[in-house]
């Protein structure tokens, strides 16, 4: 007789639903796991089998063969320990066969305890889209299970001594309780600790209220990063939706907490430059998100860009364009969600000090355009706003009156994204994605504007690319100053952010 037991799996951060056939035969003695599993699949027969004994059950002296279907597809991980566990006992005759609408899923320790395993969300998910009404998993994982939402019954099991009372109906489990969001933790950090760079804060605000791209160039100490840690702090809230996304892909990367599942801020991603282009992509053996999809609905933050390795930078060039990273790899190819927010911070120069008012800086100009020619041109015309940062002037630093806070720039970056909202139809919706039809359609210039944007278009030399760049970020600007139409003056401001003022080298 086989028994089958419902569980699920991953492919990315995809869930799907794996069936463990169990099937006891006469022969010589053997435990055998089919449907191409990887190495920690293929050791859940020794977990299984010290917890069958460690928790006084019977194991069947018999040949065991035990398929994991679709066979097709690899399995890998340790969260088919519980369905085996289940589903050899059942065969058995020691447990009653598990419910048709029950899945299971956990890895077991030698004594038959459940630890914790990751990706939990996306595959509850996928276990509510395919009619699963009753989910057998981890205790500590429980609470994450719970978002899938309703529609599915979480039972948090502590060992499998527990569980098979449950089946046998000796000692029902309770199920897990709806997890809800608690207040948040700790302070963001917040603009009001910058003191002075009041044209940066303006270029800040600007990238939050429209989605943009953002590059810094300016000396050691001027506060790049220190700024750039300071944008999620006036960036909109996730919307549930968007919450339960990333939290799914931080749930596959095995990031999230236990005890608060659901992700309640925008994700602040700041990889050191010495990552390649596999980390900011994803990949891997078991091709698990990259920093491009942890930062997915948030912030992805380069310090030192031209540190980086020319190959992970123009791995940046499909996501910014399209939202999305498609990773090929040997074990396959994955689809992966990567909507960030690019930030990046750099020197003007190698040894930092061009520009500078008070050091003096040892390049030569021929050094300085091969510093910055590390960054190629097709990346640079993905930043919607290039912004120099001048080094801080002993006045600010000594001014004992705080700048504005985040919550007051917040409040205006909300409501322009508001603006928005109603103009796309949707939350999520922002002036950076904007189509080139919708550019067209949102963005229209009256005759002085035109007149602008002509001359800019000549002497600059702007790329299409860069033109819808301009009136996006020009468009942003407007709904700051709640404006219907864009002025002059907004695109003026526009076009003093485009990345063309990168080349120029500046005085020594």
């Amino acid at each position: 007789m086989v028994i089958t037991v419902r569980s699920l799996g991953l492919s990315g951060i995809t869930g799907y639903e794996v069936r463990a056939e169990c099937f006891l035969s006469g022969g010589l003695p053997s435990f055998d796991v089919v449907g191409l599993p990887d190495a920690a699949v293929r050791e859940a027969r020794e977990r299984v089998r010290a917890a069958v004994k460690n928790c006084g059950a019977r194991f069947p002296v018999s040949r065991i063969t035990v398929n994991l279907a679709p066979a097709g597809e690899k399995k890998a991980g340790t969260i088919y320990d519980l369905p085996i566990f289940v589903g050899l006992l059942a065969a058995a005759g020691d447990l009653p066969a598990p419910p048709p609408d029950a899945a299971f899923l956990g890895e077991l320790s030698l004594t038959g305890a459940l630890r914790g395993i990751q990706g939990v969300l996306p595959m509850a998910r996928a276990a509510r889209a395919a009619g699963i009404r009753q989910l057998f998993l981890p205790l500590e994982n429980a609470p994450e299970a719970t978002l899938a939402g309703e529609g599915i019954t979480v039972y948090g099991v502590a060992d499998v001594s527990a569980l098979a009372a449950h089946l046998r109906g000796q000692a029902p489990l309770t199920p897990a309780p709806q997890w809800r969001p608690e207040e948040e933790g700790e302070p963001l950090p917040d603009l009001r600790d910058v003191m002075g760079q009041e044209n940066v804060k303006r270029a800040l605000e600007i990238a939050a209220a429209g989605g943009h791209n953002l590059l810094m160039v300016g000396s050691p100490g001027s506060g790049k990063s220190m700024l750039a840690r300071r944008l999620p702090s006036i960036l909109p809230p996730l919307t549930w939706e968007e919450s339960l996304e990333t939290s799914s892909i931080w749930s596959v990367a095995g990031l999230t907490d236990p005890r608060r599942p659901l992700l309640p801020r925008r994700p602040f991603r700041g990889p050191h430059h010495t990552a390649s282009a596999a980390a900011l992509t994803g990949g891997g053996a078991a091709l698990r998100p990259g920093e491009m999809s942890l930062a997915h609905n948030g912030v992805l933050f380069l310090d030192e860009l031209p540190e980086f390795r020319r190959d992970a930078l123009e791995a940046l060039r499909q996501p910014l364009e399209e939202g999305s990273v498609t990773v090929a790899r040997a074990g396959g190819t994955l689809h992966l969600p990567a909507r960030f927010q690019l930030v990046c911070a750099m020197n003007p120069c190698r040894c930092g000090w061009r520009g500078h008012p008070t050091r003096r800086c040892t390049c030569s100009d021929r050094e300085v355009e091969k510093y910055v020619q590390k960054i190629s041109g097709p990346l640079l015309d993905r930043m919607d706003l290039v912004v120099q940062v001048p080094s801080v002037e002993y006045e600010a630093m000594r001014r004992r009156t705080p700048g504005e806070d985040s919550a007051t720039v917040a409040r205006r970056v909300a409501s322009a994204r508001a603006i928005q909202a109603r103009r796309f139809g949707s939350a999520q919706g922002c002036n950076a994605h904007m189509s080139p039809g919708e550019v067209g359609r949102f963005c229209p210039l009256n005759q002085g504007g035109e007149a602008l944007m002509k001359s800019a278009f000549t002497r600059m030399g702007l790329s299409a690319r860069s033109h819808d760049r301009i009136l996006r970020v020009a468009r942003t600007i407007a709904d700051l100053e709640g404006e219907e139409d864009i002025s002059p003056a907004h695109l003026a401001e526009a076009i003093q952010y485009h990345s063309g003022t990168l080349t120029a080298p500046g005085s020594r």
